[in-house]
């Protein structure tokens, strides 16, 4: 059987804006479809860092120009924007990119539903920024709509959201359903629309999950071999910019555990790479994590470069 890999793609994938994002995914399709040569069944996720604080700044500024229209678009309605608009781009770069090489793939997106904890504690602290620094009019806007701000090192008022931790991939069986059917499937973008339970009822949050974490959920989900978290450097490294720094090349779960208790990692950075690959990693046998550059992931994968984390 074919080895299956979920990869992860960091904003530095996609671009900050529309026309940046279209140059973008071309150059993405590149790595993913060398993996797809290389005879692996891909799964693919997205961040959605810029686009979705742009969605919502756009709808909020409509909001308030014309009275017809709500003045609040729900943050996870922003968020499956998102995914339409950033699947519709990365699928059909992909497509191209494999029929340029004469290999004939379906290549679905899915509009992903991902169930948090209502009772998260992460709620109680929202630490995600959202958009743009304020000006005193936004500012106004946000506090009268109840939104969080927090004033950012001197820098002004940001909006800040909570960040929960993913539980359940609502749409799996119909991702495993496209997967086994030979697709290539995009999906979980932005970490999934953030919903909670209400009986049978599926609610909206105003949340944003970090997509590594629902990778990692996705990955164990699906049974995957390889988890592949893309960011902006080639390995790991302990001591990052002080003395005694050292790339790490591979470590076990339990070493990169110790790694993080010690604070090596950022939390706005890689702390969260690195634990949602030891989630992974963790979760069953023969079940590897890999964290490197986009396009160093053919030889990462091949065990050329890149961090290894295994059980």
């Amino acid at each position: 059987m074919k080895k299956r890999v979920v990869i992860a793609l960091g904003g530095n994938a996609l671009g900050n804006n529309l026309p940046e994002q279209m140059i973008a995914v071309k150059n993405t399709s590149k790595a993913i479809a060398d993996l797809i040569v290389e005879g692996y069944d891909v799964v693919i996720s997205h961040g959605n860092g810029p686009q979705v604080g742009m969605i919502n700044e756009a709808m909020d500024v409509y909001g308030r120009s014309n009275p017809l229209h709500p003045t609040f678009t729900p943050l996870s309605v922003c968020v499956a924007m998102s995914q339409a608009y950033i699947g519709y781009d990365l699928q059909n770069a992909l497509k191209e990119e494999l029929l340029d090489r004469g290999i004939e793939k379906s290549i679905t997106t899915v509009i992903t539903q991902v169930r948090v904890d209502e009772d998260d504690p992460k709620f109680l602290n929202p630490t995600k920024p959202i958009g743009h620094f304020m000006n005193e009019e936004e500012l106004k806007f946000a506090k009268e709509k109840g939104f969080q701000v927090i004033e950012d090192s001197g820098r002004g008022y940001r909006r800040v959201v909570a960040s929960p931790l993913p539980k359940e991939i609502i749409e799996i069986k119909t991702i495993k359903n496209l997967l086994n059917s030979g697709e290539i499937v995009i999906t979980c973008g932005g970490g999934g629309i953030p919903v909670i339970r209400q009986g049978h009822h599926l609610k909206g949050v105003s949340a944003v999950i970090d997509k590594d974490f629902a990778c990692s959920v996705l990955a164990q989900e699906i049974d995957a071999d390889y988890l592949i978290i893309l960011t902006a450097v080639e390995k790991v490294a302990i001591n990052f910019g002080k003395p005694g720094e050292k790339w790490l090349e591979s470590i076990t779960t339990d070493e990169a555990k110790e790694y993080m208790n010690q604070g090596h990692f950022a939390p706005g950075s890689m702390l969260p790479k690195v634990q949602a690959a030891v989630d992974f990693a963790s979760s069953g046998d023969n079940r590897t994590a890999l964290i490197t550059l986009l396009e160093k992931a053919k030889d990462g994968i091949n065990g050329k470069t890149g961090t290894v984390i295994k059980k």
